[in-house]
This record gives C-alpha cells, structure tokens and sequence, in this order.
C-alpha cells in the first residue's frame, strides 16, 4: 500500500473515536450499569423544538349577546376538564394494526411456426441446385414461456397509552402536543414519543385521543441498551460501509 493511502487510513482510524461522539463515551460512562432516564423537562426547552405554524382562517368577530348565558362558539354550556391551555395533559391512544398483503403473478406463452416451399414456380424449381427440396425449402418455429410471482407480506401492530403535555394553542384553537416516556426494564431503556396537533372537539370526556385524529402525527419508539446494541452494527463497521465504495 502507497503512502498516501496509509496515511489516509491512519487518519481514519484515528478520527474515528472523534466521529463516535459522544454516544461512544456515554457508553462508557455507563459501563456496568443501566442506562439513565432524562429528567423530566419542558418539552419546550429541547433545542430541536420550534413553534408549529399552520394555515389559519380568518378571524371571526365575536357577537356581543347582552343578558345571555350562551357564548357564541363556545362548544358545551358547562366547562370540562378536557385540555384546551398551553401546560395541559391529554391522554394519547396509539393503537396501529397495519396488515398488507400483496401477490402478483403473471403467465405469458407462445408459440409459432412458419414452413415455406416452392415445388413449382413458372419452372424456376429446376435453376435450384439438386441436392435442395423446394417442397421444403423453410421451416421455423419457436416457443416462448415468461412466469413471474411477486410477494409482499407487511404485519405491524403498536398499541400505546401515553400523556403528553399541550405546548402550544395555534389560532384556531387547535392544540399542539407532545408526549414522552421513558422506562428501564433489564438494563434496557425504552424511549416513546409522540407529537401533533389535535382538535379539541377531537378530546374524548376521558381526557383522550385517538392517534388517527391527530394531523402531522410524529410517534416513535425505540430505546438503548445492550440488547439494542447488539441489535445494530457497530460504529466501526458503519463507518466502513460508508466510505467502501464496493
């Protein structure tokens, strides 16, 4: 192996506890226990988090109804405790049974065949060389078969419970919300998250809402841990099947 190419190898191996960052040390920091929970913490104040902005109608003026006990708008005469401020706590219901099937098969065939002759011809046949038949001067054939089966198969089902926290009330009164938890079984850290914006005549009298009613719904699931660290190629090898270009 030339220089150049040793040098650059050397800078890789080098380099590559730098590119571990820090999920590399805080493995380490870790060594010989279970992972640590985050604290619990305004949603607000994760640096990645930003005001959820949306198309909004145009405000309605509000009529003014002297001597009565009905607001125009409001949406019960008596006041729950479903969430409707910033601070908030909704019920989030996740239940996704995804289940697709899909089968394609495709037959093609066919079959041909051509047979030419020229037993007599104004008297030409006699011009062809002896040792030729002009009774069977072509014949051809041909057979053709294509068969093609195609399969997919998709099963995926998730059913959470989870309490999230309103962070933001946009113009029209739609909620914005997001919901996290974490749990440690086995040394393994379980991570949920959910975000999106819900109506609030969506809120069930339970203080609940189904997953499919919420818009720009974001839910995940997943954790760290040793099972999960085996689960997933090391760093080393990740960084190879990037820079490989075979």
């Amino acid at each position: 192996m030339s220089r150049p190419r040793l040098r650059l190898f050397a800078v890789l191996l080098l380099a590559a506890p730098v590119l571990a960052g820090c999920g590399g040390l805080q493995k380490l920091a870790e060594l010989g226990r279970p992972p640590k929970m985050d604290p619990t913490a305004d949603p607000t104040s994760d640096p990645k988090w930003r005001p959820v902005t949306m198309p909004m109608p145009n405000p309605q003026p509000t009529p003014n109804n002297p001597n009565s006990l009905w607001r125009s708008g409001s949406r019960a005469f008596f006041k729950d405790q479903r969430a409707a401020q910033v601070g908030d706590i909704v019920t989030v219901l996740v239940n996704i049974n995804d289940a697709a099937n899909l089968k394609n098969v495709t037959a093609a065939g066919r079959n041909s065949a051509e047979n030419a002759a020229m037993p007599n011809f104004f008297g030409l046949e006699a011009l062809v060389p002896p040792n030729v038949n002009p009774s069977s001067l072509l014949n051809a054939s041909s057979n053709n078969n294509n068969n093609g089966t195609g399969q997919i198969q998709r099963n995926e089902a998730v059913t959470l419970r989870l309490a999230g926290v309103v962070t933001q009330v946009l113009p029209n009164g739609n909620l914005v919300i997001a919901a996290r938890q974490q749990f440690v079984v086995n040394s393994e850290l379980r991570d949920l998250q959910v975000t999106g914006v819900i109506r609030p005549q969506d809120i069930a009298s339970d203080n609940t809402v189904q997953h499919d009613r919420m818009a720009e719904a974001r839910i995940a699931y997943g954790g760290r841990g040793q099972l999960t660290d085996l689960q997933r190629a090391r760093w080393g090898q990740q960084m190879i099947d990037v820079l490989m270009p075979w």
